[in-house]
């Protein structure tokens, strides 16, 4: 007989109902924890968010938090608060990102999303900081970043910064240029006399405790006024930490180097003296690293050579000299001047390939037909004899005309030239020719006017055998023949990787917006597809924002020892062989041939590959530091133009604003969304334009507007402009 079920009574039912409610209550407290782990709670908030006030409630809430407390899951900070204990969290090291608005994100390798972190759970961490940094939230959407907090600050920056002195009686305030560093830092008058209120100062920041408002730190330099043209440009390349100067200890051993081309120099090289040489460069160049010869063979039969300062030959490895070019990595070209990656007595003397001097170089020598084939090709040492000096427009017009000293030579070298030219393209080269600002300027480096400069066949006739050289020294070094088979050698490559498939997609559905096919996904079909593109475009409103979104859909060219071809010239092997006065990569070719033409052994390629790190992190700084330069001058040629109306088109858009490029002077600002009148504006990612709320008024790229100079910020090196929507 099946046993009944004994009915409960109703205090049992009662009591069961309490113990139900016991459990929901714990695991809500527990939850509350878990998901505002950054908060702190008094009592009467977890028993008011838990489900009532009553008095039983507030036993059964203390009982769990005194529990939750005996096991280290919940710290007790003074009376009646609470909080999660941070040791319930993940934690990671990682290095800051700040933003302007105090908060950061975390950089952390493990994870694939950065750590967001709101700048009231920063702990004085700053910019470029190494950290401990606890995980509160998990992103929820794909895409988010997760959330966390600031526990510790491993390792301040030694980071340098720029910033403008605020002086008072006992204190100096500074104020900093970049918007990475969202506060004032502080520093004691008395350890700083020499500064004066508006001076533009070089500082790191040594700590910041939670004691104190701001942060405190040490002047390295004074660089001299707000506005005076030297103090910015060497901001600019402070603000970088680039050099903007040479140390004695440099300068000394470069001007010790013996610059006489000894008996043994002629013996040991081939001589080039008798044969038509020349260079072309541009009209202000200080320094001429590479230089052509020509000499006809036979009917359809020349020998060009591309001889190339030979740098290596004074700077010996591991001297200071050669330290210091490692540690710059390059030349940095700022609007007004260069900075050089060697002293002005190698750069302008020793290695610059001066009309009627003779000469020390590297050599590549090609035997050519009239077809630019290379039919033979030597590589070694020589001295030249350079026999004039061209400007790129003295090329220029004997190009055109046919007309003038060494036209003859000058003819058939573009003739050979432009053949490569299209051969190139022919086997995938990706063309992207966009136009060179430069700026006019006065003898105290202020910009009087704006103006493109575009490439002719000149240019192109020396960039041509540059790469005819690059190429072939990197197919040269990379193997070695031994005993029939091909030996791999270390070698340093410049490479570029094929353009990144999601990228392309959504430059495709960009260039769709406007009307334009784009159909190729990857291989060669790209080159050709872009190459098509931007025939399309030349000469039409759209064309620099098309042209700026295709070079961010390609991959960064970089230096390694891992070769996988350059895509954008469409080039099996390529290095970086022909400018070894400004760029030391080129000197690591340079060693790297030698050795190999001596038949030395392969080089360490894991030592190569990190001076190729290297190489790259300082190329990319440079260019930051030169495009920082450009935007400076920029604004500093629109600042007495507030107020003013001028024509320009749409050149970009985002969620806060619209971007504007001016037709004349292809300057460019922005006007914040929250500024146009008249409307409410929004932006439509998927569509790619900003519409109206209202008015369902559209601004698309490519769109021709007017704007009113509306403010100039120096010191951010940014324009805003004022939209003026409906003039025609």
């Amino acid at each position: 007989m099946r046993q009944m079920k004994k009915k409960q009574t109703r205090k049992e039912r009662a009591a069961a109902a309490r113990g139900d409610a016991k459990r929901v209550r714990e695991a809500f407290v527990v939850n509350m924890f878990r998901e505002f782990p950054e908060r702190v709670f008094s009592l009467k908030q977890l028993v008011s968010a838990s489900g009532g006030n009553s008095r039983e409630a507030r036993y059964i809430v203390r009982d769990v938090v005194e529990a939750l407390i005996a096991e280290g899951v919940v710290v007790s900070y003074g009376r009646d608060k609470y909080q999660l204990s941070i040791a319930q969290l993940p934690r990671y090291e990682g290095v800051v990102d700040m933003m302007g608005s105090g908060a950061a994100y975390i950089k952390v390798e493990e994870l694939e999303h950065d750590i967001y972190v709101n700048q009231r759970n920063m702990r004085c961490a700053l910019d470029g900081d190494k950290v401990e940094v606890v995980l509160h939230h998990q992103a929820h959407r794909e895409g988010d970043n997760p959330e966390g907090a600031v526990v510790a600050v491993l390792e301040r920056s030694r980071k340098q910064y720029v910033g403008t002195a605020e002086v008072s009686r006992s204190a100096i305030f500074v104020h900093p240029d970049s918007r990475k560093l969202p506060m004032d830092i502080f520093f004691s008058r008395k350890d700083y006399p020499a500064v004066s209120d508006g001076d533009k100062v070089v500082f790191r920041i040594n700590d910041w405790r939670e004691t104190d408002k701001s942060p405190r730190g040490e002047i390295i330099d004074i660089l001299g006024k707000v506005g005076d043209n030297d103090a910015e440009m060497h901001a600019i390349l402070a603000e970088y930490d680039l050099p903007y100067k040479f140390e004695q200890e440099i300068l000394d051993a470069a001007e010790a180097i013996d610059g006489c081309i000894t008996e043994a120099d002629y013996a040991e090289r081939r001589d080039f003296r008798d044969i038509t040489t020349f260079t072309v460069d541009p009209a202000d160049a200080k320094d001429f690293d590479d230089a052509l010869s020509i000499r006809k063979i036979e009917d359809g039969l020349w020998e060009v050579g591309v001889h190339i300062a030979d740098v290596t030959h004074y700077v010996r490895p591991g001297s200071v000299l050669d330290c210091e070019a490692y540690e710059r990595g390059t030349s940095v070209y700022l609007v007004d001047r260069t900075v050089p990656m060697l002293p002005e007595r190698l750069s302008n003397e020793l290695c610059s390939l001066r009309p009627n001097e003779e000469s020390l170089c590297f050599s590549a020598v090609f035997k050519m037909n009239e077809d630019a084939e290379v039919l033979e090709e030597w590589f070694g040492r020589t001295v030249i004899y350079s026999d004039r000096r061209f400007t790129y427009a003295e090329a220029q017009a004997r190009i055109e005309t046919g007309v003038g000293d060494y036209a003859e030579e000058i003819g058939v070298m573009n003739s050979l030239a432009q053949t490569m030219r299209k051969r190139r393209f022919k086997n995938g080269a990706v063309s992207f020719e966009r136009a060179e600002f430069k700026f006019i300027l006065d003898d105290n480096g202020k910009p009087l006017g704006v103006y493109t400069k575009e490439q002719q066949e000149a240019n192109q006739m020396i960039e041509e055998f540059m790469l005819l050289a690059n190429r072939r020294v990197a197919e040269y070094c990379a193997y070695r023949e031994e005993r029939g088979r091909k030996v791999q050698r270390a070698m340093v490559y410049r490479v570029h990787d094929e353009p990144n498939e999601e990228k392309l997609v959504r430059f495709r559905d960009f260039v769709m917006r406007f009307g334009y096919q784009f159909r190729a996904t990857k291989g060669r079909a790209v080159a050709k597809a872009i190459n098509k593109l931007v025939a399309e475009v030349k000469g039409r409103a759209e064309e620099n924002a098309i042209q700026s979104l295709a070079v961010r859909s390609m991959a960064k060219a970089l230096y390694t020892t891992d070769n996988i071809g350059h895509y954008g010239l469409a080039f099996k092997y390529y290095t970086h062989f022909t400018s070894p006065i400004r760029r030391y990569p080129d000197m690591m070719v340079h060693r790297l041939l030698a050795r190999y033409l001596a038949d030395g052994k392969s080089a360490d390629k894991q030592t190569l590959e990190s001076q190729c790190v290297n190489a790259s992190e300082r190329e990319v700084i440079a260019s930051e530091a030169e495009r920082a330069s450009i935007k400076y001058k920029m604004v500093e040629f629109m600042q007495d133009k507030i107020g003013q109306m001028f024509k320009g088109h749409v050149s970009g858009l985002s969620e806060w604003g619209v971007y504007v490029e001016l037709d004349d002077t292809h300057i460019e600002g922005v006007t914040f969304l929250r500024d146009i009148e008249g409307d409410y504006y929004i932006y439509d990612e998927t569509r790619f334009e900003v519409v109206g709320r209202a008015s369902g008024r559209r601004i698309v790229f490519g769109q021709d507007v007017w704007i009113k100079v509306r403010s100039v910020d120096m010191s951010r090196r940014s324009l805003r402009f004022d939209l003026i929507l409906g003039k025609r």
